[in-house]
């Protein structure tokens, strides 16, 4: 078979590699990752055969829905296990090229950028800005035009494969859960490899970039569509506002009214007042909260991130689904090696910022570890009091068996949460 496109076997390898890592679903082929693997050679050798003569066509996506924090579902499109190598492919061809241009303000699906860096940034800013503007593009991902992508895609490399493969993905039906296959003809389905570069890739010219050239003075933190912008005033917020609303319509975008917000970050020394004095960005809640300076043990007001109460709530479902109560059979170290994974995710993301916002849900979980034991010792019989003093002596004995007992309890920055 000719080949067309020069495509390099190690970087088929390499994205299989990160497909194995990543694991996740079957997509409409009912393929597992083991499945792939099981004849890898053969599987590598006919999606780099395939790509590099052009004869490359992907399947549809297998429409799933998951909950929303804010309520109801999001609808993700699960490639193939096979389309998620192809796309890595594309994606290591063309990420390098991107991040010589990304803005340095763009954090989402990138090496080498994080959340944390980008929450950071943003509480850094609300600092220095008595203004936000909470910005929320309705149905981003959905409404992203073909036809401007493609453009775009075209501006930033030659490699006719990519492009050729890219408009095959964007065109790619989605396949849904009654089993009929849906068209596409614009949006790009997230779950897919290739979408939060994509997606990148537009938001970097619809957003980031004019304003870096319309609005260089007002600074900006993005995360993929979700984006907080900083001002000075109130009147320059609700014009700011004003021009993104236009510049998103010239994209084919619109700004939910409801959740698109101006916001004051009010603290001690900006008394004054507004309907929204609050905004929450990547799982966590700017707010005024009360503070303590490391210093001088003075009280006072400021504006900071913490663990909002939407994070808390679905934290609060998984330690439900856990069910510790019926799982007497079990012993303690055992359910700690399953459920530690989790805690020191939540702990690890949710402390980096007023810490001591954690300590109800250290207490949620301990509470659980009580009525655990209260139901397997009989020798507590069903006091709490007695629960908590054999688990106080358990914490006591083995500090580290779980991992929110062995996390810092407040924040290391000069001001303390109290």
């Amino acid at each position: 078979m000719t080949r067309q496109y020069q495509i390099a076997k190690e970087t088929v390898k390499e994205a299989w590699g990160e497909v194995k890592e990543n694991k996740g679903a079957a997509g409409i082929d009912g393929q597992t990752v083991e499945d792939f693997e099981a004849d890898l050679e053969n599987n590598l050798y006919k999606i780099w055969n395939r790509m590099t003569s052009g004869s490359y066509f992907p399947p549809a996506v297998k429409e799933v829905e998951i909950p929303k924090n804010s309520g109801g579902n999001r609808k993700l499109g699960i490639p193939t296990v096979a389309d998620r190598v192809a796309q890595g492919v594309a994606k290591k061809y063309l990420e390098p090229e991107m991040e010589l241009q990304f803005h340095e303000d763009s954090y989402g699906y990138r090496p080498n950028k994080s959340q944390h860096q980008a929450l950071e940034r943003t509480r850094e800013r609300c600092r220095r800005n008595d203004w936000v503007i909470e910005i929320d593009i309705k149905g981003y991902f959905d409404n992203i035009s073909h036809e401007i992508l493609m453009g775009l895609l075209q501006e930033h490399t030659k490699e006719k494969w990519i492009l050729l493969y890219v408009r095959r993905w964007l065109m790619a039906g989605t396949q849904t859960q009654e089993g009929t296959i849906k068209p596409k003809e614009k949006g790009t389905p997230q779950g897919s490899v290739i979408s939060p570069l994509l997606s990148n890739i537009y938001l970097h010219h619809a957003f980031d970039m004019w304003m870096k050239d319309r609005y260089p003075y007002i600074p900006f933190e993005r995360f993929a569509d979700d984006i907080i912008v900083h001002c000075k005033s109130l009147k320059q917020a609700e014009y700011i506002r004003k021009q993104i609303s236009e510049r998103m319509k010239e994209w084919q975008l619109e700004l939910h009214k409801e959740k698109t917000r101006i916001v004051y970050c009010k603290d001690s020394n900006r008394p004054g007042n507004h309907e929204h004095i609050m905004f929450t960005f990547l799982g966590y809640t700017f707010k005024p909260r009360r503070a303590r300076n490391g210093k001088t043990g003075k009280i006072f007001t400021s504006f900071q991130p913490a663990i909002s109460q939407e994070a808390k709530m679905e934290i609060y479902k998984e330690i439900q689904k856990w069910k510790l109560a019926k799982r007497t059979q079990r012993t303690l170290e055992s359910i700690s090696e399953e459920i530690n994974v989790q805690i020191r995710g939540w702990f690890n993301y949710f402390d980096k910022f007023y810490a001591s916002a954690l300590n109800q849900l250290r207490t949620h979980i301990d509470y659980r570890l009580i009525h655990w034991a209260i139901r397997k010792y009989k020798s507590l019989g069903k006091s709490k009091q007695r629960g908590r003093t054999w688990l106080t002596g358990v914490m006591s004995r083995q500090p580290k068996l779980f991992a929110h007992w062995n996390q810092p309890t407040s924040s290391s920055w000069v001001t303390r949460a109290v």
